[in-house]
């Protein structure tokens, strides 16, 4: 059964790239996504196809109208027969990959995307059923943001990608990757770790692990404090506690 991915968007030409290779364009042609990509322009009443207009109170910029996106939203869960609709907005929750698995798991999507100065805030209030943020910085409109999650949850379907492959990328199992290496095994005199060359799968995978906690633990140590760790994870946290006592 398909998931039903529906982008409200004013530039709906800026999908046409993103949709139409590699990954995205792999689980489409499965059949395990239908994306579509509706123009609240086509949703207003006036002749001039106005979709914006100045913000009450003043300031600079204008606002999305919440007329087009209403009536948009409400025109594609009649078509769809409901639908989890979700506002991309920067005051949004953060988005991680639990979320990523929780959203491919629905039936259907609307993905509403802002520009210019936002959204009408009454979007946020009585029409969305969610809001995510794709990280702390600004966007010129929620375009590539609603790329990002198309992409992420594509790599959650069987065939896509193969399942063991997910299960090791960073993030699945709650902490970075692990660093990968390949040919050739020594490049202007940077060399390739002599663990990995060992044949010895049992250290290969305690290396592993342990640089892929040493990584996090360096740039993001939040996420240590919330990964499910094993016995074997702590004892090479442990280690490497031990390591940066001795610098």
């Amino acid at each position: 059964m398909s998931l039903y991915i529906d982008v409200i968007s004013i530039f709906p030409e800026a999908f046409i790239g993103p949709l139409n290779f590699s990954i995205v364009k792999r689980a489409r042609q499965l059949g395990h996504i239908v994306v579509n990509i509706f123009n609240p322009r086509d949703f207003t009443e006036d002749r001039y196809r106005k979709v914006d207009d100045y913000p009450y109170g003043g300031g600079r910029g204008m606002v999305l109208k919440p007329e087009p996106i209403f009536r948009a939203v409400e025109y594609i869960k009649e078509l769809r027969g409901g639908g989890k609709t979700i506002l991309l907005s920067p005051q949004g929750i953060p988005l991680t990959q639990p979320m990523v698995e929780e959203l491919s798991r629905e039936k259907n999507l609307i993905l509403i995307c802002g520009h210019y100065e936002g959204v009408d805030e009454r979007v946020a209030l009585y029409l969305s059923d969610l809001e995510i943020s794709i990280g702390d910085y600004v966007l010129s409109g929620g375009e590539i943001p609603a790329m990002v999650i198309i992409d992420a949850i594509s790599r959650m379907f069987p065939q896509v990608i193969d399942s063991e492959v997910v299960r090791e990328e960073s993030f699945c199992r709650g902490i970075f990757d692990y660093p990968q290496y390949t040919r050739p095994y020594d490049f202007r005199g940077y060399k390739v770790p002599d663990v990995l060359l060992s044949g010895d799968h049992k250290k290969i995978e305690l290396y592993r692990r342990k640089e892929a906690l040493r990584k996090t633990l360096e740039r993001r140590p939040d996420l240590i404090r919330r990964a499910n760790l094993s016995e074997v994870d702590i004892e090479l946290l442990q280690e490497l506690f031990n390591e940066i006592a001795k610098r």
